[in-house]
C-alpha cells in the first residue's frame, strides 16, 4: 500500500509542479488567468463501514481552480485596446464558435472587423448610418470610408443685444426718380443710369453742394480733375451724410481657352503702375489663369472671375486703376488703363434734406432729381447702419461651407420704451440677403426683464430659411439642393432626410440685457465631408470614429457576458473560456451596466499571476515530490528486507 500511496503523491506533486509552471510560463501572457491545484485524500471504504482504524490511500487531484481576479491595468499606444475594470468577458466570434475572454489586444483586419490577435471578431452592438446604437449583437466593423456630408437644417443661436443701444433713426436713404427708374432706397452708380459704373480713366472736375436740415452750414464737394475712382470715393466719404465706394473692372471677351493655348501667350497686369507677378508658364485655360491672378501675392485687392456670358473678368473693389496687356504670336492683343467709381451710399449719422448739384454732367446726372431723407434704411456693408452682427458656417447638400451672417438693428419701441424693446434681423449668406430680409426684415420683442416674446410673432423664436440658392464662389447654384417648391409646406424642425436647402434659425434663447453684446452659444447641425482621422473608446465601450472634418460617430458598442459560475468556463487555449453546463449561460449587456465593469481604452489586463508566491509554490511541490519519493524508496527497502529472510 505504500508504494501506491507515495506514487499518488507523486503524481499529485507533478500536477503541482505543472500548474506552477504553467503559471510562472504565463505571468506576462495579457488577460491570463492564473490557476491553483486542489488536493484530496483517498481512504477505502466499504458499504458498512471504513472499518475502525482506517488508513489513507494516499492523495488525488480534485481540481485544478482558475483565479479569475483581476489583474493589473497597463496603458498602451493602442486605441483599439482595451481591459475590463470590473466583471465580465468579451465576446469572441472564432468562425461561428463563441468564445470568452479578458484579453483585450485588439486590431482591424482587411476587411474592418475588429478582432483579436488570432482573428476572433468582437462582437457588440451595432449602429446605423446615424451613430444610433441598436439592441442588435453582432461582430464590431469599422467603417474606414468618408463621412458623407451633411446640410444643415437647424442653426441654434444664442445672443445677448446690448439693451444700452441706440436706436439708429438717422439714417439716410436716395429718393426719387431718373430715367424712369425708381432709387428709392437704393444705391446708385456715379453714372446716372443705374447701370455699371462707366469706364473713366481720369475723373473731370466737377463739384455739387450738400445742404443739411438739422443748421449745418451748407458744404460744397469739389472733385479736381484727374483723380482715381480710389480718389474721388475718398472725396465723397469726406463729406456728412454720403458715402461712396471704388470699384474697376476689367472684362476680356477676346480671352478664351482657344487664345491662351496659342504660342506665344502673355498677359500683365498693373496696380497703380504696379506689376502683379503672374507665372504663366502651367496655363493653358481661363480656369487656369483665374487661379494664377487670385493666387498671387501682389494681387492684392484683385479678383478674377468669369462673368454672366462666361468672359474673363479682374475687378479691383478698392478702386485703384489697372492696366493690362495681352497678346500671342497670332495676335497683337491690346492694352490699356481703366478706373471707375462704383456704388454711391448715403451715410448713417446725418439727415440730408436737399442737394444742388453744378459742375460737370457726371455728377449733375448722378444727382438730377434726387433727394435724401430721413428713413431705416438697412446696409450690410456699412456697419453704421446695424447695432451688431456675428457669423457662422453652415452647409448645402454637397457638404460646401457657405457664411452666415446675422445682423441685429435696434428699433424704436412699440410701446414708446415701456416694458417692450424691438430689433429688426437680417440674415445674409454669402453676402446675399435671404429669407426675404431684402424685403423687409424680421422683429425681435423683448419684454421688461430682456426675455425673447416673440419673433415675427413666433413665441419659439424661429426664423424659417426658404429662399436660399446655394452657389459657388463666381455667384452661380453650385449643384446643391435649392429651395423648396412649396415654402409653406416647411414645417420646423424639418425632418430627416431633408430634400432642400431650407433650414431653421433659432433664436430662443436670445436676450436683451444692459450688458455687451455677445454669442453665448451658437451651433448649426450640418458639416462637411470627412475622412477617419482615429478611434476613441468610451468607458461604456462605445467605439467613436474621429473625422478630418471635426464630426464623430458611434461605429458600434463593445458587449460583455457575466456568469453565474465563472469557475464553470473550460479553458480552450489563446486565453479564452468556452460555455459550460456548470458555468450557466452568459448574461449578456453593455459594459459599465448592472454588474459589468467598465472599459479603459488603449490599456490591457496584465496577468494576474504572483510571481513571488509561484516561485515559494515551487519549492513546496520540489519538496512534496521528493518527500513521496523517498517513500516509495522506504517502501521498497522493507520490501527487499522481506525478500532476503530465509
Amino acid at each position: 500500500m505504500a508504494f501506491n500511496t507515495g506514487l499518488s503523491g507523486l503524481r499529485a506533486a507533478s500536477v503541482d509542479l505543472d500548474v506552477t509552471g504553467n503559471n510562472i510560463a504565463n505571468a506576462s501572457t495579457v488577460g491570463f488567468k492564473s490557476s491553483k491545484v486542489q488536493f484530496g485524500d483517498l481512504y477505502a471504504s466499504g458499504f458498512l463501514s471504513a472499518g475502525t482504524n482506517p488508513i489513507g490511500d494516499g492523495v488525488r487531484v480534485q481540481d485544478v481552480k482558475q483565479s479569475f481576479g483581476q489583474g493589473n491595468i497597463s496603458f498602451t499606444d493602442n486605441g483599439l485596446d482595451m481591459a475590463i475594470s470590473g466583471d465580465g468577458f468579451f465576446i469572441l466570434n472564432n468562425g461561428g464558435e463563441i468564445r470568452y475572454s479578458r484579453a483585450g489586444q485588439f486590431g482591424i483586419d482587411k476587411e474592418g472587423f475588429v478582432v483579436n490577435n488570432q482573428n476572433m471578431r468582437v462582437q457588440g452592438y451595432t449602429a446605423d448610418d446615424d451613430g444610433n446604437l441598436s439592441g442588435i449583437r453582432g461582430d464590431l466593423q469599422i467603417e474606414t470610408g468618408n463621412l458623407a456630408p451633411r446640410r444643415t437644417t437647424n442653426l441654434t443661436t444664442d445672443v445677448n443685444l446690448d439693451s444700452r443701444e441706440p436706436v439708429l433713426e438717422n439714417q439716410v436713404s436716395v429718393m426719387g426718380e431718373f430715367g424712369g427708374t425708381s432709387f428709392d432706397g437704393v444705391p446708385f452708380n456715379l453714372d446716372g443710369t443705374g447701370t455699371p459704373p462707366v469706364p473713366v480713366t481720369a475723373f473731370p472736375a466737377g463739384s455739387f453742394t450738400v445742404s443739411y436740415n438739422d443748421g449745418t452750414p451748407d458744404r460744397t464737394v469739389t472733385i479736381p480733375a484727374g483723380l482715381s475712382a480710389k480718389d474721388v470715393a475718398a472725396a465723397i466719404n469726406d463729406e456728412e451724410g454720403l458715402s461712396a465706394s471704388a470699384t474697376t473692372e476689367l472684362n476680356f471677351p477676346q480671352i478664351d481657352d482657344a487664345y491662351i493655348q496659342e504660342p506665344g501667350f502673355d498677359f500683365n497686369l498693373w496696380i497703380d503702375g504696379s506689376e502683379v507677378f503672374l507665372d504663366l508658364s502651367g496655363v493653358n485655360s481661363v480656369d487656369g489663369l483665374i487661379s494664377e491672378i487670385n493666387g498671387s501675392p501682389s494681387a492684392r485687392n484683385l479678383f478674377a472671375s468669369l462673368d454672366d456670358d462666361g468672359e474673363l473678368r479682374v475687378v479691383d473693389n478698392s478702386g485703384n486703376t489697372l492696366s493690362y496687356n495681352f497678346s500671342n504670336d497670332n495676335d497683337v492683343g491690346s492694352d490699356g488703363t481703366d478706373t471707375q467709381l462704383g456704388i454711391v451710399r448715403p451715410q448713417a449719422d446725418r439727415s440730408v434734406e436737399d442737394v444742388s448739384v453744378s459742375g460737370d454732367p457726371l455728377y449733375a446726372d448722378t444727382w438730377a432729381d434726387r433727394s435724401l431723407s430721413t428713413t431705416n434704411s438697412f446696409n450690410p456693408i456699412d456697419q453704421r447702419t446695424y447695432n451688431h452682427a456675428t457669423s457662422t458656417t453652415i452647409f448645402d447638400s454637397l457638404g460646401n461651407p457657405h457664411e452666415l451672417t446675422q445682423f441685429y438693428v435696434k428699433d424704436a419701441s412699440p410701446s414708446n420704451g415701456v416694458g417692450q424693446s424691438q430689433w429688426s434681423i437680417y440674415l445674409q449668406v454669402d453676402g446675399e440677403l435671404v429669407a426675404g430680409t431684402d424685403q423687409q426684415p424680421y422683429t425681435a420683442l423683448f419684454d421688461q426683464d430682456g426675455v425673447l416674446q416673440s419673433v415675427n410673432g413666433d413665441p419659439n423664436g424661429e426664423i424659417v430659411v426658404t429662399d436660399w440658392v446655394p452657389k459657388d464662389a463666381n455667384g452661380n447654384p453650385n449643384g446643391a439642393d435649392g429651395p423648396p417648391d412649396d415654402p409653406t409646406a416647411v414645417v420646423s424642425p424639418i425632418p430627416e432626410p431633408a430634400v432642400s436647402s431650407a433650414f431653421v434659425v433659432n433664436l430662443g434663447s436670445a436676450t436683451q440685457y444692459g450688458a455687451a453684446f455677445g454669442v453665448n452659444d451658437q451651433q448649426q447641425n450640418g458639416y462637411t465631408t470627412g475622412r477617419l482621422s482615429g478611434l476613441d473608446v468610451s468607458d461604456q465601450g462605445v467605439v467613436f470614429a474621429r473625422y478630418t472634418n471635426g464630426q464623430s460617430k458611434s461605429l458600434g458598442q463593445v458587449a460583455l457576458a457575466a456568469f453565474n459560475n465563472t469557475d464553470g468556463l473550460s479553458p480552450v487555449g489563446d486565453t479564452t473560456w468556452v460555455e459550460t453546463f456548470e458555468s450557466g449561460q452568459p448574461v449578456i449587456g453593455a459594459p459599465d451596466t448592472g454588474t459589468l465593469g467598465s472599459i479603459k481604452a488603449s490599456s490591457v489586463e496584465d496577468s494576474n499571476v504572483d510571481l513571488s508566491a509561484e516561485l515559494v509554490n515551487l519549492i513546496i511541490a520540489q519538496r512534496n515530490y521528493q518527500a513521496n519519493a523517498k517513500t516509495i524508496e522506504t517502501s521498497d527497502a522493507v520490501t527487499q528486507t522481506i525478500i532476503n529472510l530465509r
